[in-house]
């Protein structure tokens, strides 16, 4: 199952991957939540992309809670085959990872460090500023391939 995890840069330098946590994925939830038909790629391809954003928002409200990080959400997307479907979570994505080696990784999923206003959006959610997280969340996460992770560090 492709599963995205929420992190943060610092999440990133870790040497031996992510530990255990909750992230989201096309779960059958989702699909329900989303009227999705079974064996659409495109159908699939929206829950996944659901997925990723509800990621985005955890990888924010993991920032916020640390506060001591560059504003930069960071997705994990891994395939995982021993996920949990959590009972009562109230996000029909949520799932709970196991501890996750940089080897299952399959990509990355950045905000654009470039692009100023956006940073400064990213610094008004992080800071609980009306409105922000909603127009945090109109912006685009770049992918990185696995392989590039040392460069996301810099």
């Amino acid at each position: 199952m492709r599963v995205y995890l929420p992190a943060t840069l610092a999440d990133l330098a870790g040497t031996e991957g992510l530990p255990p946590r909750r992230g989201h994925a096309l779960t059958p939830a989702l699909a329900a939540a989303l009227g999705t038909a079974a064996g659409d790629s495109d159908d699939a391809e929206a829950g996944e992309f659901q997925a990723l954003v509800a990621a985005a928002a955890d990888s924010l409200a993991m920032l916020r809670d640390r506060g001591h990080e560059p504003p930069v959400r960071v997705v994990v997307a891994a395939d995982i085959d021993d996920v949990e479907v959590p009972q009562g979570d109230p996000a029909p994505s949520a799932v709970f990872a196991p501890a996750l080696p940089w080897r299952a990784v399959v990509s990355f999923h950045v905000d654009d460090r470039t692009d100023l206003a956006g940073a400064d959006q990213l610094r008004a959610a992080i800071a609980g500023q009306a409105g922000a997280e909603d127009a945090v969340a109109e912006l685009d996460l770049l992918w990185y391939d696995v392989s590039e992770r040392a460069d996301l560090l810099t």
